[in-house]
C-alpha cells in the first residue's frame, strides 16, 4: 500500500436499523472477524461509529476502525463487547495515512461530546507490522498504554510435542496411554458444552464473559468462524473442552479451553491443544492465539507458566486511551 495520505478520503458511518455500516469500497484486507459490521451489530447495545479510510483511485478501504459510543456519557471505546477492536490497516500503510483516519474519528466523537476514547488492539503476532505502525500513530498521539499484556500463541509451522516442556511431555503421554482423545464436536453439543466449560471455571473461581444464548448466536451467525472441539477419555466423557474461533484465515484462538479438577493429574488440556495445533497447521494458519493471562489484579503467574511449558511464544497485546 503506497498510496499517500493526500489520496485518501475518510467515510464516517453511523449504525442503523440494520446495524454498522459496511464499507462503500471493498477492503484490500480480511477483515477481523471482530471488526466486521456484522460482528459489531451483536456487541453494541447502542451507536457504532464506521471510520472507513478509503483509496477511491485504487478503489479499496484500506483501514477501518469501529467505535461504539459507551453508555456512560463522554466515552466510546472499541471494542464494544470482543477479545480487540481497534484499527485494521493494510499493509504497507503510511502513518500519515493512519493520522488522518484518527484525525477524522477524534474529530467526530469530539463533535458528539465525547471525551474519553479507548481502543483495545489485537495481538501483535497477528500482523505485528500493522500493529507496530499503529502503537507508533497512537504514541505520536499522545495515547497513553493502559494494559500492556503477554500474549501467548503456537506456530503451527513448528513441531508440537518437540517444543512441550519435558513435564508437559510426560503429561501428553498420560493422555494418550489412558486413551484420551481429541475429537470435533457438533455444533448441536455446545448447551452440554457450556454448561461443562461453566462448571470448570467455576471450580476455579472464575467467570465466563459471554452467556449462553450469546454463544449460540455467535455459533449461528459465523458458523464457519466458530468450532467445538473436546478431549473424550475412553469411556466417552469430556475431560477437556473448547470453543475455538478463526478470527481471520491465518489465525485460530483457543477462546474458552476448560478441564475439571478431577483430570488435573492428566492435563488433558496439553491433549486439547496438541489436537488444535493440528488443526491450524491442517489449515494453512500461522498463529494459534492462547490468548492473554491477565485476571483482576494482574498477571496471573501460573498461566502464563502453563502457556510457556506449551511451547507458547510471547508476544505483545496493548490497550490505549486518550483524552479528547
Amino acid at each position: 500500500m503506497k498510496a499517500g495520505a493526500t489520496a485518501l478520503v475518510v467515510a464516517v458511518a453511523e449504525s442503523g436499523p440494520l446495524g454498522p455500516a459496511e464499507p462503500r469500497l471493498p477492503l484490500a484486507f480480511e477483515s477481523f472477524l471482530y471488526l466486521r459490521p456484522a460482528h459489531q451489530a451483536l456487541q453494541a447495545a447502542g451507536p457504532v461509529l464506521s471510520f472507513y479510510l478509503e483509496a477511491p483511485a485504487a478503489g479499496r478501504t484500506v483501514a477501518q476502525l469501529h467505535v461504539a459510543l459507551g453508555p456512560a456519557a463522554g466515552e466510546a471505546r472499541s471494542p464494544a463487547q470482543a477479545p480487540f477492536g481497534g484499527i485494521q490497516l493494510a499493509a504497507g500503510l503510511p502513518l500519515p495515512a493512519l493520522h488522518q483516519l484518527l484525525d477524522a474519528a477524534e474529530t467526530e466523537l469530539r463533535q458528539r461530546g465525547v471525551r474519553r476514547l479507548a481502543l483495545r488492539g489485537y495481538p501483535f503476532a497477528y500482523h505485528p507490522a500493522g500493529a507496530a505502525s499503529l502503537a507508533e500513530a497512537l504514541r505520536q498521539r499522545g495515547y497513553r498504554v493502559a494494559l500492556a499484556e503477554q500474549n501467548y500463541h503456537l506456530d503451527p509451522a513448528r513441531d508440537y510435542e518437540a517444543h512441550l516442556h519435558p513435564s508437559e511431555r510426560r503429561r501428553l503421554h498420560k493422555c494418550r496411554r489412558a486413551g484420551l482423545h481429541f475429537e470435533q464436536e457438533p455444533p448441536f453439543l455446545l448447551p452440554a458444552a457450556y454448561e461443562f466449560i461453566e462448571a470448570c471455571r467455576q471450580e476455579r473461581g472464575q467467570a465466563l464473559s459471554l452467556p449462553l444464548a450469546r454463544v449460540q448466536e455467535l455459533f449461528r451467525r459465523f458458523p464457519k468462524e466458530h468450532f467445538l472441539f473436546s478431549v473424550r477419555q475412553a469411556d466417552g466423557e469430556w475431560a477437556a473442552l473448547t470453543v475455538a474461533i478463526q478470527v481471520e484465515k491465518q489465525v485460530l484462538y483457543n477462546f474458552y479451553p476448560a478441564s475439571p479438577l478431577r483430570c488435573n493429574s492428566f492435563s488433558p488440556v496439553v491433549l486439547l491443544n496438541e489436537g488444535l495445533h493440528a488443526f491450524a497447521r491442517a489449515s494453512g494458519m500461522a498463529v494459534l492465539d492462547l490468548g492473554t493471562s491477565t485476571i483482576d489484579s494482574g498477571p496471573n503467574a501460573s498461566l502464563l507458566r502453563f502457556k510457556r511449558h506449551l511451547g507458547g511464544v510471547a508476544g505483545l497485546r496493548l490497550s490505549w486511551e486518550r483524552e479528547l
